[in-house]
């Protein structure tokens, strides 16, 4: 028996072991390469970035042959180049472990994880490794991970592509179409879940289709810091600010902020699709509805009293504040922004129907999801509007802002048709879907009302939301805006969850467009403060947030729209530069640019256009966090990182357009980061 063992073990081995390894063969799925979301310029906001895995098979017949010869070798040279690129074990340690390795046949040695491209390209060249994979027994598994080049811009609306957690935004929504066909290897497995790929067994996957977006990465940018500024100066609990192309329903920039336990804000939850109880930005369609029903004409009077309350059919209503007269025309109530008002109204209109306001919302589609297509979106709340004292009690509670949930995107929806002269078209976010660069289906935009009322009923309603801004609750804070808004604040007493009406929790609003005369962009302000905050009004929190995103917009992309002036031809000062500021601003002297300087004392400036003046910026860099290095060359990028103890990987050529850490993420020990350039 032991003569029988002996010869089984080493006259036969190889033949039984290599009956084994046939016995534990099976096919793994291969990932298809994820397809990357774009902004409407071609900017990538979303896109996948190689890792190469290294394995060594050390059972490699071409590795073992002549009494292993090759390897013996190479392996000095091999330590020593390992040692010296990676400089995390010394030579010697390195040749102690290979040797190891290789005298008990290992068969998937792990080398290296997580190499980026640039330095599997190196490792390429490395002794024994540039042999091949046959004579080294060098396995290469690549991996891929997402990043967003933007850091949070958009975060939550372009979602994350996530292991072992659900995706969210765009990534999910789109997932069939993004993740691509995988395809199939055949691989041996050689010890616990380690295995070997099988030569010639091999199905190749199909790539993933590239998603281009409405987004405009500007925009997104100036809505993000508006909102932020706020954000932190109220310390409020969340917000999102919306902003969407009149004329199409081009979602152009969504920004969600929240905060966390930490105090710092981040994109965390869509609050452009949470549904909330509106507060008086529901106040349009009541307008609308009440005007369209002829029960009511703009120029009415309508007693609202001087006690900031009345008795309303069937309930007291409370104006959030006096009226300035105890007598106003229904424009100058709507201004004014009267509960009391709203409320007459309706009760005049639908008391005898409750139902027929009902009908009314349905017809301005706040009954319904707004199908911007984002997994995650919630349904509106309507109430039960029936002919008794409950359904009148929800009915005139509904008219200013209560009793109903709907999202700040059903609120964009709403107001954009009313600055689209009535015409309602569907919001949405994707413009095509492209497969290596060919369009392979497109979009376009979608009517869903010809026309939400009257013509004489959108005139007047347009005419009343310019009088907020011009007598009414926004009067101060439009005051000196080059160009006229038309709009309507809201401020709601929050009620969710564990959260009471009397907890003194808000939610500010704005909804409106710009330029009043000709829109082109309608955005949506929502905040939602923290309990007894101090600044609480939709005039006060969400307005300036609408103005500042308006103005910038405005001398960005209409201001050209609505003057004669001979157009400029596009030249290279219209892209971004960044880099050391006084090479920057030698190069502007040498070359004769004026500019305006706003960078202050700053070693590290960014240099863009505003409506055609060259801007100089501050890039502030602070210690210990990745600075921003967008927009640099190699030279000052790899400068910067590296006297901050930051490896630095580079791919491609020219300026750099993504780096595949933040700014603002902490520097760690042995920090790495990936540069993309254009």
């Amino acid at each position: 028996m032991l003569g029988r063992v002996l010869y089984i073990q080493q006259a036969q081995g190889e033949y039984w072991r290599s009956l084994s390894d046939s016995l534990h063969q099976k096919f793994i799925e291969l990932d298809a390469e994820r397809g990357t979301i774009y902004s409407e310029d071609g900017q990538m906001l979303s896109t996948s970035i190689p890792f190469f895995d290294i394995y060594m098979d050390f059972g490699a017949e071409g590795l073992r042959d002549k009494g292993g010869k090759r390897f013996k070798e190479n392996i000095d040279s091999f330590s020593l180049v390992l040692a010296n690129f990676f400089e995390d074990k010394s030579a010697k340690e390195y040749k102690k472990e290979l040797q190891l390795a290789y005298n008990e046949k290992d068969r998937y040695y792990n080398l290296k994880k997580g190499l980026t491209f640039d330095q599997y390209k190196s490792f390429r060249e490395f002794p024994l490794v540039r042999q091949g994979r046959n004579k080294s027994g060098v396995i290469v598994e690549v991996k891929t991970k997402r990043l967003n080049p933007f850091g949070m811009l958009a975060r939550r609306t372009i979602g994350l592509a996530r292991e072992n957690a659900q995706n969210v935004g765009l990534e999910r929504t789109y997932d069939s179409l993004l993740k691509g066909t995988t395809g199939k290897r055949l691989v041996r497995f050689v010890g616990g879940s380690a295995y070997v790929p099988v030569d010639g067994y091999e199905i190749d996957p199909e790539n993933g289709k590239d998603i281009m977006t409405t987004l405009d990465i500007n925009m997104q940018d100036i809505a993000n810091n508006a909102l932020m500024k706020m954000m932190v100066q109220s310390e409020a609990e969340y917000g999102t600010c919306i902003v969407m192309e009149t004329a199409t329903g081009k979602i152009k920039a969504i920004a969600n902020l929240g905060r966390g336990k930490n105090g710092n804000y981040d994109e965390a939850l869509n609050y452009a699709l949470r549904t909330t109880e509106p507060g008086s930005t529901i106040k349009l369609a009541t307008l609308m509805a009440v005007l369209d029903e002829g029960s009511s004409k703009v120029n009415d009077l309508v007693e609202v009293g001087s006690a900031g309350q009345q008795y309303v059919g069937v309930r007291m209503v409370t104006d959030a504040e006096r009226s300035p007269r105890p007598v106003m025309t229904v424009r100058e109530c709507f201004a004014h922004s009267s509960n009391v008002a709203m409320g007459k109204l309706a009760y005049k209109a639908f008391a005898q129907e409750p139902d027929k306001f009902k009908s009314y919302l349905h017809k301005f589609h706040l009954d319904k999801m707004t199908g911007l297509g984002l997994v995650g979106e919630e349904p509106p709340v309507l109430p039960k509007l029936k002919r008794n004292r409950e359904g009148l009690h929800a009915m005139i509670t509904a008219s200013f802002g209560y009793a109903l949930e709907v999202s700040p995107l059903h609120t964009a929806m709403l107001y954009n048709a009313v600055a689209n002269g009535g015409k309602m078209v569907q919001p949405y976010l994707v413009n095509s879907i492209k497969s290596n660069g060919v369009t392979v289906e497109e979009f376009e935009p979608t009517v869903l009302e010809e026309a939400i009322a009257k013509p004489a009923t959108i005139k007047a309603a347009r005419q009343a939301m310019e009088s907020v801004v011009t007598e009414g609750t926004a009067k101060g804070v439009f005051a000196d805006c080059p160009f006229p808004v038309a709009g309507k604040t809201g401020t709601a007493h929050v009620a969710a969850g564990d959260i009471k009406y009397d907890d003194g929790v808000y939610q500010a609003s704005f909804a409106g467009y710009f330029p009043a005369d000709k829109p082109e962009y309608t955005i949506v302000v929502l905040i939602r403060t923290h309990p007894h905050a101090a600044m609480h009004y939709g005039g006060q929190l969400a307005a300036p947030v609408f103005k500042e995103v308006a103005t910038k917009l405005f001398a960005m992309y209409v201001k050209q729209k609505r003057t004669n002036a001979i157009s400029l031809v596009v030249d290279s000062t219209a892209h971004m530069y960044a880099g050391y500021k006084k090479d920057i601003q030698e190069v502007l002297q040498t070359i004769g640019v004026k500019n305006n300087d706003g960078s202050a004392s700053a070693t590290w400036a960014k240099l863009t256009t505003v409506n055609n003046q060259v801007l100089v910026r501050a890039n502030t860099v602070a210690k210990k966090v990745i600075p921003d290095v967008q927009g640099m060359n190699v030279k000052d990028a790899v400068y910067l990182l590296e006297n901050m103890d930051v490896k630095v990987s580079v791919s491609g050529r020219g300026k750099v357009v993504m780096q595949s850490l933040a700014a603002g993420t902490p520097i760690r020990r042995n920090e790495r980061i990936t540069l993309l350039l254009n």
